[in-house]
C-alpha cells in the first residue's frame, strides 16, 4: 500500500513562532514545546528549523523525548523534561545535559540529595491540580529551592483558551504570591497565556499548539498538509451501500475513490459523520460511509476526473476543522498522526 504524505511547512512553523515571539515582547524569551514527537510532526525536522530560527529553550514531556531533542539541537540549547527526577531518569538526564522540571516534593528531595550543581526547574500548582508543588509544599521547600537557584519556576494555566474565565486571574494571583521577589526567572504562559497579554508573560513563554497552526492562535498559518493516495475507483448505483454497517447509501449514480489511510493514521473514526471533506485542489469531496482502520471512501462524482491523491488536512481544512468534526481538539489530531506517513519538510 503506498504511503500517505505528511508535509510540514517549516516556514509557516517558524513564522508562527516569530509571531508569538513578537506578542511576548523583546524582554521575554519565547521557548518551544516539542513533546509528543513535536506534536506529531517529527522531532528532528521541527527542532532543527526552530533552532535555526532562534529558539534557545525546548520543553518535552518525557526524558527520552528530551534526549532526542538534545541530539538534534546540540549542547547550546536548554532542554527541559517535565517528567521530573527519579533514580530511573537520572542517568539519561545527566548523560544528555537535560533540565528536569521538579513537580513533587519527592522530586525535590531526591534531586537535592543526589546532585549538587545540575540545573533544574520547579513547577508550581496554582490551581490546575494536575502537576506541580502545591502552595504549602512549596512553602516548606522554598528556602532549599531558592538557595539552589533553579533556572526557572513555572506553572500552567488551566483555562487560557477562554480569556474571560475567572480562573486565569486567580491562577495569576496565586503565581505572583508564590514567586514575587524571588529573583528567579519565571514562566507561566503557553500559547493561550501568551495571547492573554503582558501580565502573563514573565520571563519566558512556552509556545505550543499555536506554533503548529492551531487554536487559540487565530492568526496562525497552517503548518501541516496530509495527502492520501487513491487505491481504487469504482462506480455504484443508486441504492447501493458503502462501508461497515451500511451507514451510507447512494441516492444517485456515484463515483467513489478509496484512499489509503484511516483511524490507524490518526484520522479519527468520528470524523466520518462530521462533515469532513477530502480535497482535490479547490474542490471538496465528501467522505461517505465509515472511516476504517486503513481506508476511507470518498465521493468524487462532482470532481469530474479521477485523482491520484486527495488531501484531508490543508489550509482549507485545518487541524481545528478536523477536530471539530471529531468532537475533539487540534492537539489530539496532530499528536495522533501515526508513523506510517512519509514526512516531507518544506522550507520554501
Amino acid at each position: 500500500m503506498p504511503a500517505s504524505t505528511l508535509t510540514v511547512d517549516l516556514n509557516a512553523l517558524t513564522g508562527n513562532w516569530r509571531a508569538l515571539d513578537a506578542k511576548s515582547g523583546t524582554a521575554v524569551e519565547t521557548a518551544a514545546v516539542v513533546k509528543a514527537d513535536a506534536y506529531g510532526l517529527g522531532t528532528a525536522g521541527v527542532c532543527q528549523a526552530l533552532a535555526r530560527a532562534g529558539v534557545h529553550s525546548f520543553f518535552t514531556a518525557l526524558t527520552q523525548e528530551a534526549a532526542t531533542v538534545r541530539k538534534v539541537v546540540g549542547q547550546g540549547a536548554d532542554v527541559y523534561s517535565f517528567s521530573g527526577y527519579s533514580a530511573v531518569t537520572a542517568p539519561d538526564l545527566k548523560a544528555n545535559n537535560l533540565i528536569p522540571v521538579l513537580s513533587a516534593p519527592e522530586h525535590v528531595r531526591d534531586f537535592f540529595s543526589t546532585t549538587t550543581d545540575t540545573p533544574f526547574a520547579v513547577q508550581l500548582d496554582t490551581g490546575m491540580n494536575r502537576m506541580g508543588l502545591e502552595p504549602h509544599e512549596f512553602a516548606a521547600l522554598k528556602d532549599q529551592i531558592t538557595e539552589r537557584k533553579p533556572k526557572l519556576i513555572l506553572s500552567h494555566l488551566a483555562c487560557a483558551d477562554e480569556p474571560a474565565h475567572p480562573q486565569n486571574q486567580q491562577q495569576l494571583n496565586c503565581f505572583r504570591e508564590l514567586t514575587d521577589g524571588l529573583n528567579i526567572r519565571r514562566s507561566f504562559a503557553a500559547t493561550g497565556g501568551t495571547l492573554l497579554g503582558p501580565e502573563y508573560h514573565f520571563d519566558l513563554v512556552r509556545t505550543g499548539i499555536g506554533m503548529y497552526g492551531g487554536h487559540p492562535f487565530e492568526q496562525a498559518r497552517p503548518v501541516a498538509t496530509v495527502a492520501i493516495p487513491v487505491l481504487q475507483i469504482r462506480d455504484v448505483a443508486p441504492g447501493e451501500s458503502v462501508g461497515y454497517s451500511a451507514t451510507w447509501t447512494a441516492d444517485r449514480p456515484t463515483r467513489l475513490a478509496t484512499i489509503a489511510a484511516g483511524y490507524a493514521d490518526g484520522l479519527i473514526r468520528a470524523m466520518g459523520s462530521g462533515g469532513v471533506n477530502l480535497w482535490a485542489g479547490e474542490t471538496p469531496c465528501p467522505i461517505v460511509g465509515r472511516i476504517s482502520m486503513d481506508l476511507i471512501t470518498v465521493d468524487i462524482t462532482d470532481l469530474g476526473r479521477n485523482p491520484s491523491s486527495l488531501e484531508i488536512l490543508n489550509d482549507r481544512q485545518t487541524v481545528d476543522d478536523l477536530a471539530q468534526a471529531a468532537g475533539t481538539i487540534g492537539y489530539e489530531i496532530l499528536t495522533s498522526l501515526g508513523g506510517r506517513y512519509k514526512r516531507v519538510y518544506k522550507d520554501s
